[in-house]
């Protein structure tokens, strides 16, 4: 596929810290054999500071009956120490956190001396109340210091984190707390965006009544809005009360490299969210050298993620990879909307930020409400921008350069996934003229395959399913308390080779497109979902017999909801009613699964074997009625006309 592409002007490549040369030679080099991987690695293990540094770089092995992902397995280091420590010696006062409150008036600027003082005090506070190397904590935040102090100073005492989405609902939080098997809870009274609250101490009480959440011992409370919550006795704790007066010394823990550094929770096909585990040296020096490669970082500069740390953007690359650099790291609590579209402009005016990384939602959401926002403000800081969390469609990467960027920013567009822990495919800036929606480059030690069906293995311009072949440091090693699970979702369709579940495109000039997701996980606004997951919540209602979730096309979110729903004998078809199955649904998961569009149908298309072919259904919520393929293998075709028929009315057609 040929695409206009856009070159890089020639100042910014003239400042840019990697040639188009120097990318190709190093890129090959580290591809070439396992010893060249190692050596490379071994190489950009010396960005972080260790206790013991690792003389064994991988040890890798994706064969099912002796299976291992171990890297830097003999090195011993401390994350908060790479985080903080380093950087205190060397500029304490540099802003760590610039953070900006849901209102246009609350800012708070902490420098890595602050940081590490409050790491410290949390990290003495979660000792005391018996925490240990090993133990799960999770937090349950909205977007505020306190989160990102929070995960740090699990990283300093060596607990293993699980942050929680605060737009997830209680449910979810309790089937998160029953699978972690968390000692700890660190939450707030409430949560603050777009002057909307959210009740994050209500719903951790809800979750901790559910049936094995009996492992958490204690609930720490920040004050954030100040509105009443109920405190129980012993368990409840208000997080000022906890760290008043705690010392600003906390040793910090050993840890080996492989030792857990935290679990993060990803829908997948099945209904039971997958606990994503991640590892502590593979992990900070994978996100470093990536951050370092794909942002052009320079030492001056103010960079905006505007991930929730609840995702693994906002691990990586809000949290842990600038901090790690010593990186100015911008943190905002509110939405781009409120008090008006202007405000993402006008932080980055106030704050000077020269590196925005955002999502393609948030930038279709802007797009849709003109230029005339935008122009309120200056930008001229900005000298990069990013994209992540799914493909961004060509209309919108063009509005984003030219509006938001003055066209003069290159856009770094990312492909990587929660498994991946850090970026796998970026056009590094200042290598390679940018093609508007393609993922384009793999990154060092990246070795991407395009696969068919069959698995063969195909060469130049081709369309399949993507496979890396190779491991990276900053690879996941296992599903919590589910090892087969994740060598079954990973390494069994393609042996020897880690399944993306993602399809690609390989260009004529052997450039990457990411086409989306293969299996049943729809990708909406950046956040995974598993039809599987939303189907049960559906099923759950009284009024439901039986459901099937499909993707759709959505114009500010690329991809919405479609529900095909049968309902018990007797319940009627009525707008109240679907709106309370909206509602429900919402309830069960959280607002991110809002159902875009729902369709009461008679009879689902069901294969022979009672299997729903999802494929046709796909089809029609995008409201294509012809050209649906094979359909020998469905039970009764007639199904076909009757959804066609409630589909078409829906939409007005």
């Amino acid at each position: 596929m040929t695409q206009k592409s856009f070159p890089i002007a020639a100042e910014f490549i003239a400042a840019a810290n990697t040639t188009a040369e120097q990318y190709r030679e190093d890129y090959e080099k580290s591809i070439e054999s396992p010893q060249a991987n190692d050596a490379f690695w071994a190489k950009r293990a010396e960005l972080i500071d260790w206790i013991k540094k690792p003389t064994k770089i991988s040890d890798v092995n994706y064969d099912l009956d002796d299976f291992r992902i171990k890297w830097f397995e003999d090195g011993e280091l401390n994350i908060s120490v790479n985080c903080l420590d380093r950087h205190v010696k060397k500029n304490p006062y540099k802003p760590a956190i610039i953070w900006e409150g849901d209102h246009p008036s609350l800012h708070k600027i902490i420098s890595f001396k602050e940081l590490h003082q409050a790491v410290c005090r949390l990290g003495n506070s979660m000792r005391k109340l018996g925490v240990k190397k090993g133990d799960r904590v999770t937090l349950y935040m909205p977007m505020i210091p306190e989160a990102m102090i929070a995960m740090l100073a699990c990283t300093r005492i060596g607990a293993v984190h699980s942050v929680v989405f605060g737009g997830f609902s209680a449910e979810s939080l309790g089937n998160r707390l029953i699978d972690s098997r968390s000692k700890i809870i660190i939450t707030a009274d409430e949560g603050l965006r777009g002057n909307k609250h959210t009740p994050l101490k209500a719903n951790v009480d809800r979750a901790l009544d559910m049936d094995g959440t009996d492992s958490v011992t204690n609930v720490i409370v920040v004050h954030r809005t100040g509105n009443s919550v109920p405190m129980s006795g012993r368990r409840d704790v208000w997080y000022h009360n906890l760290v008043d007066g705690e010392s600003e010394h906390c040793e910090p823990e050993v840890m080996n490299a492989e030792d857990p550094l935290f679990l993060l929770y990803t829908s997948g096909s099945t209904g039971k969210p997958k606990g994503v585990l991640h590892t502590t040296g593979g992990y900070i020096t994978y996100a470093l050298s990536t951050f370092r490669d794909v942002f052009d970082i320079k030492d001056d500069d103010v960079y905006w993620c505007t991930a929730d740390v609840g995702w693994i953007t906002g691990h990586t690359y809000a949290t842990y990879a600038p901090l790690a650099n010593g990186t100015t790291t911008v943190m905002f609590e509110g939405v781009p909307e409120y008090p008006t579209w202007a405000r993402i402009g006008h932080i980055i005016d106030k704050h000077d930020v020269t590196i925005l990384y955002t999502a393609p939602t948030a930038i279709r959401a802007m797009m849709k409400e003109g230029d005339v926002f935008v122009r309120e403000s200056d930008r001229s800081s900005l000298r990069l921008l990013g994209t992540v969390g799914e493909p961004i469609n060509p209309e919108a990467w063009d509005w984003y350069y030219h509006v938001v960027g003055g066209g003069n920013c290159p856009i770094v567009d990312t492909w990587w996934q929660t498994e991946t822990g850090g970026i796998l495919m970026a056009p590094i800036p200042g290598t390679v003229a940018l093609k508007p929606g393609a993922a384009m480059n793999p990154l060092y030690g990246i070795k991407p395959e395009i696969v068919d069906s069959d698995g063969t293995m195909l060469e130049g311009s081709a369309e399949g399913n993507l496979a890396i072949n190779s491991s990276w440091p900053g690879q996941m090693r296992t599903i919590y308390n589910d090892h087969e699970r994740f060598l079954q979702t990973y390494f069994s369709e393609y042996p020897g080779y880690y399944f993306t579940g993602d399809g690609a495109q390989r260009d004529e000039d052997g450039h990457y497109w990411i086409t989306g997701r293969v299996d049943d996980v729809l990708n909406v606004a950046g956040h995974r979902l598993g039809t599987a997951e939303i189907e049960s919540a559906v099923v759950a209602h009284p009024a439901t017999a039986e459901a099937a979730i499909v993707g759709m096309p959505h114009e500010i979110r690329g991809m919405g909801v479609c529900a095909f729903i049968i309902l018990k004998s007797g319940e009627k078809e009525t707008e109240a009613l679907k709106a309370e199955l909206n509602r429900h649904v919402r309830a069960e998961i959280g607002p991110i699964a809002n159902l875009d569009a729902i369709h009461i149908v008679e009879a689902l298309p069901k294969t022979r074997s009672g299997k729903i072919m999802r494929r046709i259904l796909r089809n029609l919520a995008a409201g294509q009625y012809v050209g649906l393929g094979d359909l020998s293998t469905l039970a009764d075709s007639s199904v076909i006309n009757q959804l066609v028929e409630v589909v078409k009315a829906a939409r007005g057609e």
